[in-house]
């Protein structure tokens, strides 16, 4: 432990993302990316930014970018925020929302990254521990948290609730702030975004690396009331400005316009989920119903590590998590079909 680090830093457990292996060439089906590249129009858009005038600071404003967001959603420019990724844009909603020692509560299992911005932030927090088939008990939230994080889908699992679960959350609690992580809405769940006109103490967080596949530049936002959304620009503005720069702004405003590209490619991930989803049933997997880009499966005889350890053998990488309640399960990213056709021979193999 190096004699300069702070406390934070020392007491800290980082979060860990999805392997990144150089050592050779695999099947990456473990970071939940598109399988898809972007829009044909966001390479063309890139290129025109590299022509420009890059010795310039881009706009801090992002409003081109807020305009485009705001279009797609039929919302106000001034109920949108933007950030370099959904994990800088959730990592804002801490001091923006929170004071050190308030409580704010999450899923037991979720996105681990909830418990980390917790502990860096001083922020207390308590878990509501999933069902036993990995369902979120909305009834076990309580008014003694000042905010409740709820990821729709959630992660790992990829399962999903409706807008009628948050809306229940958010009459039961008008004086606690929702945060809810949509990360994965797009592949088959629906979004509260709609809910920001009636509630303002609901702030919707989602992300451009998923159904827009733009893991590579990282732009995520918000959307909520005016009053949320400029706290998060002022906590923004204290820290830094310029958090997206000016080739991923255009490269965002270029994907969410294209409309036609961004649905056909969200049909095909949902098509190739639903049938490897069948494959993996047909092999003796469990498999949670999933509406995200990925699938939550444990098989009834062999261990998920001995999968995973086999599987990486073979160079296809999945996701295993070393966590109590799940350490039996796989998240398995959506790829292409000849991805999941490589996955699913690998996997017959090992029934032999």
């Amino acid at each position: 432990m190096n004699r300069f680090w702070s406390k934070t830093a020392s007491n800290i457990n980082p979060y860990v993302p999805g392997e990144q292996p150089h050592d050779k060439k695999y099947i990456k089906l473990n970071t939940n990316e598109n399988p898809y590249p972007p829009s044909p129009k966001v390479f063309e858009a890139i290129r025109r930014e590299t022509s420009a005038d890059v010795r310039l600071y881009p706009d801090p404003d992002a409003v081109g970018l807020k305009n485009a967001i705001a279009r797609f959603y039929e919302v106000d420019c001034d109920e949108v925020f933007v950030g370099n990724g959904s994990d800088e844009v959730l990592a804002f909603c801490f001091p923006t929302f929170f004071n050190p020692g308030d409580t704010v509560s999450f899923p037991d299992i979720t996105y681990s990254f909830f418990p980390v911005y917790s502990r860096l932030f001083g922020v207390k927090y308590k878990t509501v521990r999933l069902t036993d088939d990995f369902f979120i008990p909305f009834d076990d939230f309580t008014s003694s948290a000042r905010g409740i994080l709820v990821p729709n889908p959630n992660a790992p699992t990829g399962l999903a609730v409706g807008t009628d679960m948050i809306e229940r959350l958010l009459r039961r609690f008008p004086d606690t702030l929702v945060i809810v992580d949509e990360a994965y809405v797009d592949f088959g769940a629906c979004s509260s975004v709609p809910l920001i006109k009636k509630y303002d103490n609901l702030l919707v967080v989602q992300t451009f690396s998923k159904s827009r596949s733009l893991a590579g530049l990282r732009v995520g936002y918000a959307i909520g009331n005016n009053g949320l959304i400029e706290a998060l620009e002022r906590v923004k503005n204290s820290f830094n400005s310029y958090t997206i720069d000016r080739i991923a702004q255009k490269a965002a405003e270029a994907a969410i316009d294209d409309k036609e590209y961004f649905y056909k490619t969200l049909k095909r991930v949902v098509n190739t989920r639903e049938y490897t989803a069948q494959k993996l049933n047909g092999l003796g997997f469990t498999v949670i119903p999933s509406k995200s880009n990925f699938l939550f499966v444990s098989h009834k005889d062999i261990k998920a590590e001995e999968i995973f350890i086999k599987l990486r053998q073979e160079g296809i990488l999945v996701r295993h998590f070393k966590m109590l309640r799940i350490e039996n399960w796989l998240r398995i990213t959506i790829g292409t079909d000849d991805d999941m056709a490589a996955l699913i021979e690998k996997l017959k193999a090992m029934m032999i």
